[in-house]
Order: C-alpha cells, then structure tokens, then sequence
C-alpha cells in the first residue's frame, strides 16, 4: 500500500471535531442472561467497574433505553445481491408485528454516490417502509476497483462515513444505536501490507479520535452479515477476533484495528455473522436499545497523552453479562 493512502485514511479520522476531555467517563451499558435477552430492573448495587482492573466509584446511575435505532444499509461493502437480502430482511423485520417500535428509529443508505439520510426518526413501521421503498429504486450497483487498493478505497469511504455520523450525533443527546447492515469491512493485514512509523503513527491518531467521538456520541455499533451462513466460514469472520483488544501505542497498530467488526466490539456492540435469519439478527441488535443502563464514573487522571484505558463491568449476579465500550483514551489534565 502507498504511504499517500495511509496519510488519507489519517485525514479522514483525525480531522474529527473532538470536544474537550473530561474525567467523567459515561458508559451506555447492556446486561443479558444466558439466553442472550436484555435484563431490566437492576440497581446500581449490581454493576462494579473496573478501570485498568483498579475498581471505580459508580456517580451516577439510571436505566435509560438507547435514544434512537439507526439502520446503515452498506452499498460499498456488500456484494450486489447481498444488498439485496439485506433489504428483503429489514423489510422483513419493520413488517413483523402491528404496534410502533420500541424506539424512534430512522435509516441512512450508504453508497458509492455519497450518504443519504432517511426521513426523520419515527416509530412508525410504515413511515420506514416507505423510506426503504424509496430509496431502494436509486440503488446501482457499483464499479469501484477491485484488488487491494479498491478495498482500501472502501475502507477510507467507511471510515469517513463514520466519522461524520459521530460528529453528527456528538450534537445529539441520549445513547444512539447503529445498527450496521454489512459482511465488514476488509481486514487488510498481511504480509503484503507494510507499515511504516509515520505511517503507525497516523493510523494510532485516527484509532484515538475515532474512539473519542464515538464515546462522545454515545454510539453504539451493532454489525448485521446480511451473507449470513454463506459467509460463516470467511476468516474475515473471526480473525477480527485477534485485534478487540485495545491499541496501547502506535508500534501495536495494524489495519485490521479499524476495521467494523473490531469498533463495534469495542462500542460494547454485537457483530451478528453466522445465521441466514437476518431480520432475526435486527430484532436482536434492536432489543439492546430497549433496556439499557447509563453509569458514569470519575476517570483516573493519566500520565501521558493518548492514555489507553480497559474498561470492565462485572455483575453482582451470577449467568449475567454486560457489554460497554471496552476502553477509552485518556489525557492529561492541563495546569491552570
């Protein structure tokens, strides 16, 4: 890969608006059982964070559903026909059942001829029906390059995509749900992909900024594989897996760090691949904005710029799992 694409990618990320850092740490939490459904009606003596494994004192807390749903449907990513089950599936899904959906909910279409945003967010089902109708009349299919370098297009496309949905939502107030309909984006990390100092460099900036944004949107990111089972065995499917763990400094970065499945783990989201039942998987991505918990906690002051933290959140009762983001970037706090 040339190093001219690598400084794009850090152009694209590093350019977001991030406000100033604050030592209140705000996380959008939500706590399942070993059947995988949202658990309501807990209370703060449940929940114990951990913060670089060093426990914290909870400051605030209130059961608190996500804000909005928004559903991506992902042009650039998604093979042809893929795009088109996807759309059979969401359809699918908006028409199962008679009542308004549980929250306000809108969509965005993303394509190679740029974003467009749906209509305003509704609970109506068929206010978003009408929507996907529409805009499923301006869906081509797309002629970007193949190869490597048309997969790093797609990548600095979707990346850029984000960015500027975060930015968006950072205006916005209450927990926000992206439910990203897409086999991912490529991982591209190989032996064939070098990266240069500079180059870790600029890509540690944008995993920073994209972290921060993220969290200061509160956005939580849930990828749906509209492939389903056919696509079950790609290794895209779980060599990802590898990268969940969080960045600690440039040296570590690979491009694969960036990738979708990797964020939306990271958001404490869902990454749906390996079942042919996809408006099944929207209806289970759908739930986590129906029961959810909002705590905050005073971060340690950190010692150095670009400070990674773990987050942990461990329940008080036993066969109950939380998901949250699973780090953050801390700064210094300057001198008066």
């Amino acid at each position: 890969m040339s190093g001219r694409s690598l400084r794009f990618i850090c152009l694209l990320s590093c350019s977001l608006t991030l406000s100033a850092q604050s030592r209140e740490i705000l996380l959008d939490v939500v706590v399942t059982d070993r059947s995988s459904q949202p658990v309501p009606a807990l209370q703060q003596s449940n929940f114990s964070i951990l913060d670089n494994k060093t426990p914290q004192a909870i400051t605030s807390f209130h059961a608190e559903p996500a804000a909005e749903v928004i559903f991506v449907t992902d042009e650039v990513n998604t093979p042809y026909q893929a795009v088109l089950i996807g759309r059979q599936q969401l359809e699918r899904y908006l028409k199962q059942g008679t009542l308004p959906l549980g929250r306000p909910s809108s969509l965005v279409f993303f394509s190679d001829a740029g974003t467009l945003l749906g209509a305003t967010p509704s609970r109506d089902r068929n206010a978003l029906l009408t929507d996907l109708a529409e805009q499923a009349h301006r869906f081509r299919e797309g002629r970007r390059s193949q190869g490597a370098y048309g997969a790093f297009e797609r990548l600095q496309l979707s990346l850029d995509t984000l960015g500027r949905m975060a930015e968006y939502e950072a205006n916005r107030p209450g927990h926000k749900l992206v439910i990203w309909i897409s086999p991912g984006w490529a991982l591209l990390t190989s032996a064939s992909v070098r990266l240069t100092p500079k180059n870790e460099q600029q890509i540690f900036r944008s995993i920073v900024s994209i972290s921060q944004v993220l969290r200061q949107s509160r956005i939580t990111i849930c990828s749906v594989d509209p492939l389903g089972v056919s696509d079950a065995d790609g290794l895209h499917n779980s060599y990802y897996k590898e990268y969940l763990k969080g960045v600690r400094e440039p040296k570590q970065v690979q491009l694969a760090d960036v990738s979708l499945q990797v964020i939306a783990t990271q958001t404490g989201g869902l990454v749906l691949n390996t079942n042919n039942d996809i408006a099944g998987e929207l209806a289970r991505c759908f739930a986590d904005a129906t029961t959810s918990y909002q705590l905050t906690y005073d971060a340690p002051v950190a010692t150095s710029p670009d400070e990674y933290h773990q987050i942990e959140i461990k329940m008080s009762k036993p066969g109950l799992t939380a998901r949250t983001r699973t780090g953050y970037y801390g700064q210094p706090v300057p001198n008066p």
